[in-house]
């Protein structure tokens, strides 16, 4: 679609504020299209939608390859469902550096979840973004609060900047870890454990509940030896099964007495609006280098700039600034 109009629109914010799933559909499309017409129309979508949202609990959930995130989401968003919540998953998708393709297999990977009434998966594409996280993650964000989901789950590839990405967006950062890994710490940064609110081993089944007991004191003396991001909330280090749905208690009574603790002290308030801020500017520059990228002084520029630079025939800081010039002429 090119465009929408003010009757059509109406129809989007109907469709979303009662939660109809084609409507949600379309209009997280219309969020992620980069088409110039529908980003109009979508950060109007978004000014009318705002009012309604940031009710819902923003989980961030990331962890090493093979950790079991997806199992975990969905017998984590199972229980939440079952205790009344409505979940909804942000799924984000590595995309094909070649092919800027994408698995999208989200609903597989969530069997129990997708078939859930109270439960919205929507998978997107990270297209290449600074991360691994989409563009549109925290417009989706917005979307799917307005739609009456009070529980939002993000989960990350797990990759590069992406869990610096995902903390910086979320209320509560979750890091999954495998048992029978902790004397390496599986090779993660301590600045993940730094952006930890809780620390799960996952998979402690299977003849590893012993393998899992011992990551765990591992994980903990890791985390004695950082700095707690703040002094109101000291991260848990607990175990978990997702093929066994055993632990998942602990971790939900965990995620409540953090969101208890960070209330009562005005830190979540706080944290969310240091989080808009630092939205907004991430905006700005998107859309900056978007402006920069189409500008046709800079485009006549860059095959030959690019070459010079690539051949150290000119200094990066040279270049950029004959960028900038060409820009601002």
């Amino acid at each position: 679609m090119s465009s929408i109009h003010n009757c059509s629109l109406d129809d989007y914010v109907d469709g979303v504020l009662v939660a109809d799933r084609t409507w949600l559909g379309r209009a997280v499309t219309l969020i992620e299209s980069t088409r110039s017409a529908d980003r109009i129309a979508a950060m109007e979508l978004l000014g009318r939608l705002l009012p309604h949202s940031g009710g819902a609990r923003r989980i961030g959930i990331t962890g090493v390859p093979g950790v079991g995130k997806s199992t975990f989401i969905d017998a984590l968003g199972t229980q939440l469902t079952a205790q009344g919540r409505r979940v909804a998953v942000l799924a984000v998708d590595p995309s094909s550096s070649v092919s800027g393709g994408s698995i999208l297999g989200d609903k597989t990977r969530m069997p129990n979840l997708a078939v859930q009434d109270a439960a919205f998966i929507r998978p997107s594409p990270s297209s290449g973004s600074l991360g691994g996280v989409t563009r549109t993650t925290r417009e989706t964000m917005t979307v799917v609060e307005a739609a009456g989901f009070d529980v939002v789950l993000v989960e990350t590839v797990g990759v590069g900047q992406s869990e610096t990405a995902v903390a910086d967006m979320v209320d509560f950062f979750l890091v999954l870890m495998l048992p029978g890994a902790g004397d390496e710490l599986q090779g993660i940064k301590k600045g993940v454990l730094e952006l930890a609110d809780a620390l799960v081993v996952n998979k402690s089944d299977g003849g590893n509940e012993i393998a899992a007991q011992r990551a765990m004191r591992d994980y903990r003396a890791a985390l004695s030896l950082t700095a707690p991001v703040n002094a109101t909330w000291v991260p848990p280090v607990l175990t978990a099964s997702a093929i066994h749905k055993t632990g998942l208690e602990q971790v939900i009574s965990q995620i409540e007495a953090y969101f208890g603790a960070m209330t009562e002290s005005g830190h979540l308030a706080s944290r969310r609006s240091a989080q808009q801020v630092r939205w907004m500017w991430a905006m700005v520059e998107d859309r900056l280098r978007e402006q920069l990228r189409a500008n046709d002084q800079v485009r006549a520029l860059l095959a030959d700039l690019e070459q010079k630079v690539a051949t150290a025939q000119t200094p990066p800081s040279v270049a950029a600034n004959q960028i900038l010039k060409a820009f601002n002429h």
